[in-house]
């Protein structure tokens, strides 16, 4: 069910209409932009043209009606007599012709103007995503950021294109239309056309208000049923363990009989929609046509006007019949052009000043002065972190789950700014260096590292694009991947597969540490980088990171004490503070957390060490590949 939030907001949204027009002009009208300026003035001519040549047709209707009406008073086979009519029939399909005509050049000389409006605002918003803080994207489901670039695209070329082809056509035609009905007839034909057209659209604009409701609960049941379907195939074995199928049909079918119920509503509500339309615009026809009937009678009017009136308010009714779907979808699209709007707006957290200078690594050395950070201000994550990593040496950070490790990394980064303390990079605060320039110098192999769905190729160069094949290849071996890569189908071209799901964990993390040796990085940081791995993955990958970090400053953040035994210096977070420092024999001759860490992990491996195990990992069984992609299927469908 729909909230009354959720309507409040729709409603608040309405009066920003005006809002939406003036920040999204500048799209449709841009200023560096001389040749679609133009193509909007050669659209206006163009419908100018068109209309008029739409007000014409029954014009040339009426005059051949009149020609045939004197024809058949005359004599019937004077071919001068014959001409006239014919003339003006052959003048009717021309002008019909070039309607069409006009019309349709109009909207391929318009298009260029919509689609690059469209193309700009959303790579706008594009690119402003990317800049806006990890606490933003943390704070927001994915999903819902794309369906806000999804449906603002939409709605910009909604926008655009039907009120300038369908809205302003209409408004225009209807406009001459009534200057015809005033100077061709008199004002008791406009004052009906007048009324006529405000009732029309009165009753159109409320009936469609009443129809968004209906196919709001509509579409809610749709997905409704739809998500019941996913949830059980998702669950297939389970439905078949229990024996289940009947259940699952019948609570399906009660939400398809919901989804059956509303669709019955909504159709019923567009047969109502159509029928009054057609009837307020009938009433009003009919009124307008027995005034010319009158004066015909009277001897003022030819039948030729009363062919015209006929012919020129179908014309019109046409336009007119689609209001209702016009007003829905424009109403819709400020909506959603104002969502895109209001990322547009959002202040981005981590900014950096205009003329913030470039970071100059010439060491590496890295160093964390009284750092405090708070993701929320009531939970303190870091409390005064002191340290320093000289350059070219390894600092491990260990402590709990908790403890402030990865936010450390996050710092690093710039993801976020804390509240308090200073970060240098060879004595550079990296608060006032430009973003682009810091992260260039700084290389990350997460714990979850995740592919795009693209070739092995294309992942590793990731790294550093301009980087040749050689190169490439250099990385991937010193990432210790080369050998999988040039024995798999495809090679370096090999698609990945969506995140990376083609390949197994460990392959994953080969190369994403290939795509960071390759961006050859002065400063490394391992964010439990094979936490995420079974031992033995994780020592066939040690080594590929014990030569990722050889020759750079680098920080491992681990949870598995046995990958850190030989860094530089260790140390131990607890809670958000430096508890213990020092070497990994050091530490332990200490006898304190450290030393109650490694004997706690110890003890665990042994215990894993004497249970029963397989000799080699199994490989995925054909079945379990084909349940795995069923079910990612099955998810994506449930997100569209």
């Amino acid at each position: 069910m729909r909230d009354l939030s959720a309507d409040k907001k729709d409603a608040a949204r309405g009066p920003r209409l005006g809002r939406v027009l003036i920040r999204l002009w500048p799209y449709i009208w841009p200023r560096e932009r001389a040749d679609l300026r133009l193509r909007i003035f050669a659209s206006l001519a163009l419908l100018t043209l068109a209309k008029l040549a739409t007000v014409a047709v029954p014009f040339a209707f009426k005059w051949a009606t009149d020609a045939l009406v004197a024809l058949r008073a005359g004599d019937a086979s004077s071919l001068s007599l014959l001409a006239a009519p014919l003339a003006l029939t052959l003048l009717y399909g021309a002008l019909r012709i070039l309607m069409a005509g006009l019309t349709q050049a109009r909207d391929a000389v318009f298009a260029d103007v919509a689609m690059n409006a469209v193309r700009r605002l959303a790579v706008d918003v594009f690119v402003h995503l990317h800049a806006l803080s990890m606490r933003f994207h943390l704070e927001r489901k994915t999903g819902a950021l794309t369906r806000v670039l999804e449906r603002g695209r939409n709605a910009i070329e909604t926008l655009t294109r039907m009120v300038t082809l369908n809205g302003v056509p209409t408004a225009l035609e209807f406009a001459l239309i009534l200057g015809v009905m005033f100077f061709q007839f008199d004002w008791r034909y406009a004052a009906i056309t007048t009324g006529t057209i405000a009732a029309y659209l009165a009753y159109t604009a409320a009936a469609t208000n009443w129809r968004i409701g209906i196919r709001r609960s509509m579409n809610e049941s749709d997905s409704d049923a739809n998500a019941k379907a996913i949830d059980s195939l998702l669950n297939y074995e389970t439905v078949k363990y229990f024996g289940a199928e009947q259940r699952e049909s019948a609570r399906y079918d009660r939400s398809m009989e919901r989804y059956e119920r509303n669709s019955v509503r909504s159709y019923v509500s567009l047969a109502v929609l159509n029928f009054g339309q057609a009837f307020i615009f009938t009433l009003g026809m009919v009124a307008i046509m027995s005034l010319c009937v009158k004066g015909i009678s009277e001897g003022r009017n030819s039948v030729g006007d009363f062919v015209m009136l006929n012919a020129m308010l179908i014309q019109l009714y046409q336009p007119l019949n689609f209001m209702g779907m016009l007003y829905r979808e424009v109403k819709q699209a400020i909506i959603d052009i104002d969502m895109m709007f209001d990322i547009l707006e959002t202040p981005n957290e981590i900014a950096e000043a205009r003329d913030a200078p470039a970071l100059v690594v010439k060491a590496g050395d890295l160093r964390f002065e009284n750092v405090h950070f708070a993701y929320d201000p009531a939970r303190e994550i870091l409390r005064g972190v002191d340290f320093e990593v000289p350059a070219g040496r390894t600092l491990a950070i260990v402590g709990a789950s908790g403890a402030g490790k990865s936010t450390i990394s996050r710092l690093i980064f710039r993801f976020f700014d804390p509240q308090q303390g200073r970060i240098l990079i060879d004595g550079q605060d990296i608060a006032r260096v430009s973003l682009e320039s810091l992260r260039g110098k700084i290389g990350m192999v997460p714990q979850d590292n995740v592919l795009f769905n693209d070739s092995v190729r294309y992942n590793i160069l990731y790294g550093r694009p301009d980087a040749t094949d050689a190169e490439m290849r250099a990385a991937a071996a010193q990432a210790q991947i080369d050998t999988f890569i040039e024995s798999a189908p495809g090679g370096y071209d090999a698609q990945v597969g969506e995140r990376g799901l083609k390949l197994s964990g460990g392959e994953k993390q080969r190369v994403a540490i290939a795509r960071t040796l390759l961006k050859a990085p002065p400063i490394l940081v391992l964010d439990e980088a094979t936490s995420a791995l079974d031992t033995f993955t994780e020592r066939e990958i040690q080594g590929a990171l014990d030569e990722a970090s050889r020759g750079r400053t680098t920080i491992v953040i681990a949870h598995r004490l046995s990958t850190v035994v030989n860094a530089d210096e260790i140390l131990v977070l607890d809670k958000g503070r430096v508890i213990e420092r020092g070497g990994h024999e050091s530490l332990l001759a200490a006898d304190g957390a450290y030393a109650a860490l490694w004997r706690r992990q110890a003890r665990e491996e042994e215990e894993l060490a004497a249970s029963p195990r397989e000799e080699a990992p199994m490989a995925e069984s054909d079945e379990d590949s084909l349940r795995r992609d069923r079910d990612e299927a099955l998810l994506r469908a449930s997100e569209i």
